[in-house]
């Protein structure tokens, strides 16, 4: 069977399915073939017995990348999800029993929340650390994080002043601006963590993550209804109002070409689908190395292969009995050693990670739970990737091994006073393993590539690829992981392609 669209869309994820609707707004016939029989990709959730849990990203932030987005393609994304500021948003607590509680949206109030929870010279040096990520926002965004990649033309794009790329410090690590910033170490483990929303290690990440606080603090933190899994569901409603055609349980084994441009992709069904243009919202190591056979994709794979995939992550999703004093939406209790949990990440040998930071979410949303006396637990730590040990990976199948860090991890959040095991009502634990198995993402890797090394957000796939007609969205592409920057991600390779028109 062979059918005919303007552009495929290989994969249903965020990127996938973004793209796809600023494309048929344009009046570009659109087919998305998704493997699986969910649509959104990492963007799920996960129902039972009346409570809900996002199973991927569970922070929304930037919601401006939406709200274009949903503007340019029909009504407004207020329109289309239920968008709920947070305020308080956060609690931190440390190891020596300190706790901070910070509130949704404002610099100024976050630096507060620090002084009250910390003390010394805390407010100051936060603040200083915002400024700094607000003129690296500034410097970078329109001409990196929402153009093209270019390679080193993006580096030298961004020095349009001559104080710019000092501001950038494009050598100098997250974990060093901590320390040349702060005097209060908690306040170090704080910047460190920010790292991780991108799946990298701090202490090779690039100052400009810097940026991410920034973003979050100006724009605010923001809960989507129903959980944040909702916007799949809004992204999917607006790509069939646009006549989007979306096609589950489609497994694309090749994408075609002639003279090293896309023709169409086949399936393992034997059907081939037509297209002058392809987007790819998979992974760009399945891309380059499973779909494509040419000398190009091999060549890009090679560049790939250099780089070093995002940390993994191991979840809990926790049906709770009764009421947790305290409790905010986001939060999180933090390790005395975060270079030890990265060491068993990132090092030689890796591990699970012995005494990890521990991040729950539990949204205080009617619809999340059967009633308000429950509560809905989404626990996350930071893991290895998946594999067969070797690669700086491990086999998260191995018998008996996912239940037993699960009571593991229950064990260290009691140690750290907040012990739940007598009020869980059931458990479902996800490992790297199911997180590869269900999206394709190798090893389980959350954002693809990390942003470890100084060159690695210049060493990441761009968007238009070697071969002609094919694009790469997504976490794996530039310009990196993370709803917004997936958003950002959509359009640019729609502008790509409109311009190729």
């Amino acid at each position: 069977m062979v059918v005919r669209s303007k552009v495929v869309v290989i994969g249903a994820g965020v990127g996938g399915l973004a793209t796809a609707a600023r494309l048929a707004a344009t009046g570009k016939s659109v087919t998305v073939l998704e493997q699986g029989d969910h649509f959104g990709g990492k963007l799920a959730a996960y129902r039972r017995a009346g409570f809900v849990f996002d199973t991927g990203p569970s922070l929304f932030t930037l919601p401006a990348v939406y709200r274009d987005l949903f503007l340019k393609t029909g009504e407004p994304l207020e329109k289309a999800i239920d968008l709920q500021p947070l305020d308080p948003a956060f609690r931190y607590q440390f190891r020596d029993g300190a706790t901070v509680v910070m509130p949704g949206v404002g610099a100024g109030p976050c630096a507060d929340a620090l002084a009250d929870g910390l003390g010394g010279k805390a407010a100051q040096e936060w603040r200083s650390l915002i400024k700094r990520g607000g003129a690296m926002w500034q410097i970078t965004r329109e001409p990196f994080l929402q153009s093209p990649l270019t390679g080193w033309r993006n580096i030298m794009s961004l020095a349009k002043k001559p104080g710019d790329v000092q501001t950038i410090a494009p050598f100098t690590t997250l974990r060093s601006l901590g320390e040349k910033t702060f005097s209060d170490k908690r306040l170090i483990t704080l910047l460190d963590r920010y790292a991780t929303y991108t799946g990298s290690d701090p202490r090779k990440a690039p100052a400009v993550l810097a940026t991410v606080p920034y973003v979050e603090q100006t724009f605010g933190a923001w809960h989507i209804g129903g959980g944040v899994s909702s916007l799949a569901d809004a992204l999917v409603k607006r790509c069939l109002d646009l006549g989007v055609r979306l096609s589950a349980r489609t497994n694309v084994t090749s994408i075609d070409t002639n003279a090293n441009k896309v023709t169409g992709v086949r399936t393992d069904a034997d059907e081939f689908f037509a297209a002058d243009f392809v987007v790819a919202n998979a992974d760009a190591r399945e891309v380059y190395g499973s779909l494509l056979d040419s000398r190009p994709a091999r060549d890009a794979n090679k560049g790939i292969k250099k780089t070093t995939p995002s940390l993994a992550g191991f979840v809990m999703l926790l049906a709770i009995g009764g009421r947790t004093a305290g409790l905010q939406h986001h939060n999180v209790w933090f390790t005395d050693n975060y270079d030890a949990e990265f060491d068993s990440i990132f090092g030689r040998f890796v591990a699970p990670v012995d005494d990890p930071t521990i991040y729950v979410c539990a949204p205080d949303d009617p619809r999340m739970r059967p009633d308000p006396h429950h509560e809905s637990w989404f626990v996350l730590v930071n893991a290895p990737r998946h594999g067969d040990g070797t690669n700086g990976t491990m086999n998260w199948d191995e018998s008996g091994l996912a239940e037993q860090y699960a009571d593991h991890l229950l064990a260290v959040l009691a140690a750290r006073g907040m012990d739940v095991r007598p009020r869980i009502l059931w458990r479902e634990i996800r490992t790297p393993a199911d997180l590869e198995r269900g999206v394709r993402a190798p090893g389980g890797a959350i954002y693809g590539t990390s942003s470890n090394g100084a060159r690695a957000a210049f060493a990441r796939p761009a968007n238009a690829s070697p071969v002609g007609g094919l694009y790469l969205v997504g976490g794996s592409a530039h310009p990196g992981g993370g709803l917004p920057l997936v958003g950002m991600g959509a359009e640019i390779v729609a502008n790509l392609i409109n311009a190729a028109t």
